[in-house]
């Protein structure tokens, strides 16, 4: 690629940012202040969770880009499929798209063991964090997952979206930061999910602090740890959480939250299981 900084990539980028207005990707506006017309370099870094001066190189000719990085940059600048296609031809890269994956469903096994988890709320995830089933302790503690539409079933976009479901979490930043970086990992793993970059790039737009982690790039495991709660009937809980993998399908993991035996948040735990119970009845009463 060309160093003189008018490679024809970078022209091609450079005119692409120049038609995003900052309004239209949930950047603030600063009118006069603002030299360029569309998008800077540095807020097109931002949004491609890269750094200005990674981006930098790449629209000055001094760095090649990587296929996934450039699909990244194609859906920030709201490229055409056209212009898509060219910008990989540009780069020299192929410009297969992002497998567009059927959607998941829970395995009967796991269906199962949740129905049979009557004191422990339990979720099954799926790609992306996807909520794929829940048992009735889940709804009473977590959310009404029935009642959302399908594509917000999902426990990163409630976390950061959601108010009654980020406000039950105490601690809520560290534990967002570290479901941030399990979704990177994940991300990593298979960086074409076009699902996936659909969550990162909504998540991105509508939240600053989400767009800032995800931009930190670090990463961490799902497989185990402990969360604060404050439920309006339970009270305060203290949860430690399991997330098990599903033999017959990697893809999906059941995730379990337990209290220590006779610690008040077994108690708590006990008492939301009996509340739950009663409040069935109830309703099959009427």
């Amino acid at each position: 690629m060309s160093s003189d900084g008018n490679s024809e990539l970078g022209q091609f980028l450079k005119a692409r940012r120049a038609e995003v207005s900052p309004s239209a990707v949930g950047l603030p506006e600063t009118g006069a202040q603002r030299r360029v017309k569309g998008l800077r370099r540095e807020e097109v870094a931002l949004l491609a969770s890269i750094s200005p001066d990674y981006y930098t190189r790449i629209e000055q000719g001094r760095r090649q880009a990587s296929a996934p990085v450039l699909d990244t940059l194609a859906r920030v600048l709201r490229l055409t499929e056209e212009e898509r296609g060219y910008l990989f031809e540009l780069a020299g890269k192929d410009a297969a798209r992002p497998r567009r994956r059927s959607a998941q469903k829970v395995l009967p096994a796991l269906r199962r063991m949740l129905d049979e988890l009557t004191t422990s709320p339990a979720f099954v995830l799926g790609r992306g964090m996807d909520v794929l089933a829940w048992n009735r302790m889940a709804t009473v503690l977590l959310a009404d997952f029935e009642r959302l539409p399908e594509k917000k079933r999902n426990y990163l976009w409630l976390l950061f979206s959601d108010p009654v479901f980020k406000s039950l979490h105490r601690d809520w930043e560290p534990m967002a930061r570290t479901a941030v970086a399990m979704l990177r990992m994940e991300a990593g793993r298979d960086p074409h999910d076009q699902r996936m970059a659909a969550l990162v790039g909504e998540l991105s737009l509508r939240d600053e602090d989400f767009r800032r982690w995800w931009g930190d790039h670090r990463v961490t495991a799902r497989d185990r740890g402990s969360k604060v709660l404050k439920h309006p009937v339970a009270g305060e809980l203290t949860l430690d959480w399991d997330a098990l993998t599903c033999a017959a399908d990697p893809d999906q993991q059941l995730v379990v939250w337990t209290a220590e035996p006779g610690s008040p948040s077994h108690d708590g735990l006990l008492l939301l299981s009996s509340w739950a119970a009663s409040s069935d009845r109830s309703g099959a009463d009427r």
